[in-house]
């Protein structure tokens, strides 16, 4: 699919939604295609697919979420992580892997990861 550039860019990604089961996995599929990224996904909600963790949270070395109440969720668990944590501003309104969300992701990741699809 794409390449990462070779550059002192983050390695270790974690995308962040409401339940882990659309637009995080989504975009952890997207990344993983790529190459040169250790992504993971994670959701907020109590019963999401993989529910956001602390560890999670200190192992990502950028953190991307979809929404602002993502961001306000993982800085209620630790608050020294608002340096690595960028809203994509992407609603919950796209199932898994819809051809629209993945090409949204895919000009938001690449003006922050620099990547070439």
């Amino acid at each position: 699919m794409g390449k990462a550039e070779a550059s002192g860019e983050p390695r270790r990604i974690l995308f962040v939604c409401t339940a882990n089961i659309d637009r995080s996995p989504t975009a952890e599929t997207l990344l993983k295609s790529v190459g040169g990224f250790d992504v993971k996904s994670a959701g907020i909600w109590f019963n999401a697919r993989r529910r956001i963790s602390e560890e999670l949270i200190d192992w990502a070395d950028l953190i991307f979420v979809m929404e602002g109440h993502h961001r306000e969720a993982i800085l209620a668990l630790k608050p020294d992580a608002a340096n690595k944590v960028i809203v994509l501003n992407i609603p919950d309104i796209y199932p898994r892997n819809d051809p629209e969300l993945i090409e949204i992701l895919k000009a938001k990741l690449s003006e922050h990861l620099k990547i070439r699809w």
